[in-house]
């Protein structure tokens, strides 16, 4: 697999790290934390899922197709819960792991 075959995922992925990072420290920075404590959860899920597919990606990696997969399936779980709140924040979050997603479909197939 030639990494810049998949160059539009993997910025993707990227993009997503950096959004679900800056979310779970915004939804930390929230009132009721407690609230948003499964936000928080997944966004840091999502972000090192997206930062082992983008790396396995650029690797050329034989198993990145089947990370991708996995991958895919948190960013949908990851927006879900995040479109679950109004903070601007979440939904870029939400947003960003959606159009991931579905890169990493894409890829998977």
């Amino acid at each position: 697999m030639n990494h810049s075959q998949h160059i539009t995922c993997i910025e993707a992925c990227l993009r997503c790290v950096a959004t679900c990072n800056h979310c779970a420290s915004s939804c930390l920075a929230e009132e009721d934390v407690h609230m948003m404590r499964n936000c928080i959860r997944l966004d840091l899920e999502c972000a090192a899922i997206c930062n082992a597919a983008a790396q396995l990606m650029s690797m050329g990696s034989s198993v990145a197709a089947r990370v991708c997969a996995i991958c895919a399936e948190v960013c949908e779980a990851c927006a879900e819960e995040c479109s679950k709140h109004d903070d601007a924040h979440c939904k870029e979050c939400a947003e960003a792991c959606r159009v991931c997603a579905a890169e990493c479909r894409k890829m998977a197939t």
